[in-house]
């Protein structure tokens, strides 16, 4: 059994981990801390989980949480996890970081789109935790970054097309809609229900930080520096990423072939689900789960190709996505405990 440990249980992405980790068989879930919820069960904060677990969420500094767990997720905030991580890593754990501290290479990117890093010595080391794409590397790591939300969406949309040269990636645009719970479960009156409901709006236009993110993975994908143009909107619903992503084709491309290279690149991938011709994904049909549904189109009169990306940004988009890396870490079939099929309705 792997012993496993959260930091940070009293989020949404770590409700979300405790929920799936309940019914993984080769896992102890041993210990789960939160300041906020010290000496409460964690069934207390959220009910949902009763009769699931019987941990009491602690409130106890990273270094001494020496010899408690094999594996520590850790679900804090950007800068907090900096912090964190090198103490987890010295006491000989390894890490599934699904913060964005560890996912851009470059410190001086990070900086500028964050903060100061404190363990700057540690990136070069940090995998970037998308397992389509960097399988073989996570394996053998003990430092893995969980991948953002958007980006994962994003990256897994185009990753076809980018591998097969198709697309210029400098027309690259990417709009993505999200659900309120990617803000967090703390109160901010932007994610009020009364400030959701019934709205659509953009948000962060042109300076969201999960965007060098992105650049970095799509510029890896074609050997090139990459600059595309993001935007995120937030839609009334309380789960689950929509990105549409634009591109101008580099060569001529039928439908067919189209359809032909992404089920060749994700034939193989246990959540990669592409659409049969016809249809086309929606957030409901992944809701709940670890699985991205991709469309891609033609648009023969403009010259374009119309990428459309669904994943639950909870799941997919971080904590299912995180358990992945757990299982390739862990030496576990990639699918182990994610197997579920999705909420409908």
């Amino acid at each position: 059994m792997l012993r496993v440990g959260i930091i940070g249980a009293s989020g949404y992405t770590g409700a979300e981990l405790t929920r799936i980790l309940c019914n993984h068989p080769e896992v102890e879930l041993a210990v789960a801390t939160s300041r906020q919820y010290a000496g409460k069960p964690l069934t207390q904060v959220y009910p949902s989980l009763k009769g699931k677990t019987d941990l009491v969420c602690e409130d106890t500094a990273a270094e001494n949480l020496t010899g408690r767990a094999d594996l520590f997720f850790t679900a804090v905030p950007h800068q907090t996890a900096m912090s964190v991580v090198p103490h987890l890593l010295a006491n000989g754990s390894k890490v599934v970081d699904l913060s964005a501290d560890f996912r851009i290479a470059d410190a001086s990117v990070y900086e500028k789109w964050y903060q100061p890093h404190s363990a700057k010595e540690y990136l070069d080391e940090a995998v970037y935790g998308l397992p389509e794409l960097h399988r073989a590397a996570i394996i053998t790591s003990r430092l893995v970054a969980n991948p953002g939300c958007y980006p994962t969406s994003i990256i897994l949309g185009v990753a076809p097309l980018l591998k097969a040269g198709l697309i210029n990636p400098s027309t690259l645009i990417a709009d993505s809609k999200s659900g309120a719970s990617g803000a967090g479960r703390g109160a901010q009156t932007g994610t009020l229900f009364c400030e959701v409901t019934g709205g659509f709006r953009a948000y962060k236009v042109a300076e969201h930080r999960h965007t060098p993110e992105i650049e970095q993975e799509i510029s890896l994908l074609c050997n090139k520096q990459v600059t595309l143009s993001f935007t995120p909107h937030l839609v009334p619903m309380s789960r689950g990423i929509f990105s549409t992503i634009y591109a101008s084709v580099s060569q001529k491309v039928t439908q067919k072939e189209l359809q032909g290279i992404y089920n060749d690149f994700c034939g193989n991938e246990p959540f990669i689900r592409v659409c049969d011709p016809g249809t086309l994904p929606t957030t409901q049909y992944v809701r709940g789960s670890n699985f991205c549904d991709i469309a891609c189109r033609l648009d023969e009169r403009t010259g374009r190709v119309i990428v459309l990306s669904v994943i639950d940004n909870l799941v997919k988009g971080a904590s299912g996505q995180a358990i992945q890396n757990m299982n390739l870490l862990g030496g576990f079939p990639e699918d182990m405990g994610l197997a579920a099929p999705p909420l409908f309705p």
